[in-house]
């Protein structure tokens, strides 16, 4: 009698390419992926009274404090946009950019216990943690909307034009930005974790690099050796047209998009380089 052949459901092997993002390996383990969304989603704000609403609070919270410190007593331009619509639209992009940043960040130092234990593709941890913040970034979509449509209905100076359409590729970019920078991170933070000092400071000045308090038109002449600095930052470009596509002010090009595109390319397959490399030695370092 022909002895039965071992039959394996999954194969390990060792990966070919430290570029590759393993789609097809990611794929098999959707079921996980969508296990820690799920997880995510139910423990974020379980065991509190508002629940789903501080979704809802954050972003309001923090639009009136910038009204209040920036608009108020630093008297900083809008370019004549009601304030609120003007910080909302800001903080939009930049909260689903910050939030993909920490997730991803914190991917190897949050789950050492169980990357030690268990097999799957890490990569499973940070992409879960994008789609995940989706639902927030969905909440306070639907906010902003409410506000510029009570704007719009009011007859406030504001002029949506065709560049709506770019919004898909805005989130894309604000989450493939987070996405790559937050998984070199948690790369580089796992062997020096010292480095999770500079690079929460470094994520804090980032956003004052970002114009999310200050229109960019509203930086003066004479600070002209600085702005080079802040057009250079490519989450500018994402801020800047968001809000000249739903308001119709702001500093919009394609050379600045397209800039902005190819380095969250670049720093996504850098990111997956340095992930990938990491996670072969990263029981041995922990």
């Amino acid at each position: 009698m022909e002895a039965d052949k071992e039959h394996w459901d999954i194969v390990i092997k060792p990966r070919g390419s430290n570029f590759s993002l393993n789609i097809k390996e990611v794929w098999k383990y959707r079921d996980l992926v969508r296990m820690y969304v799920h997880r995510d989603i139910v423990t974020a704000y379980k065991q509190t009274i508002l629940g789903p609403i501080w979704y809802v609070i954050q972003p309001l919270f923090t639009a009136f404090m910038y009204m209040f410190v920036f608009g108020g007593i630093a008297k900083i331009s809008t370019d004549g946009l009601p304030q609120i619509l003007f910080y909302l639209s800001n903080i939009l992009c930049w909260s689903y950019f910050s939030e993909c940043l920490g997730r991803a960040s914190g991917t190897f130092a949050a789950n050492a216990g169980v990357f030690s234990k268990v097999y799957f593709p890490r990569l499973v941890v940070p992409i879960s943690g994008v789609i995940s913040n989706l639902l927030k970034f969905a909440i306070q979509l639907g906010l902003f909307l409410i506000v510029y449509i009570y704007f719009y209905a009011k007859g406030a100076n504001i002029q949506p034009n065709i560049h709506i359409l770019l919004f898909p590729l805005l989130v894309f970019m604000s989450a493939g930005l987070g996405f790559g920078f937050g998984i070199i991170i948690s790369s580089m933070t796992t062997k020096y974790r010292d480095l999770a000092i500079l690079f929460g400071f470094v994520t804090q000045l980032w956003m004052y690099a970002t114009p999310i308090i200050y229109p960019l038109s509203a930086i003066p002449a004479k600070a002209s050796a600085f702005k080079w600095i802040i057009e250079l930052n490519p989450m500018t470009p994402i801020v800047e047209t968001m809000r000249y596509a739903f308001l119709g002010q702001g500093v919009f090009s394609w050379y600045s998009i397209g800039y902005s595109l190819i380095v969250t390319i670049v720093i996504m397959i850098i990111g997956t380089w340095t992930f990938n490399k990491m996670e072969r030695s990263f029981i041995d370092i922990v």
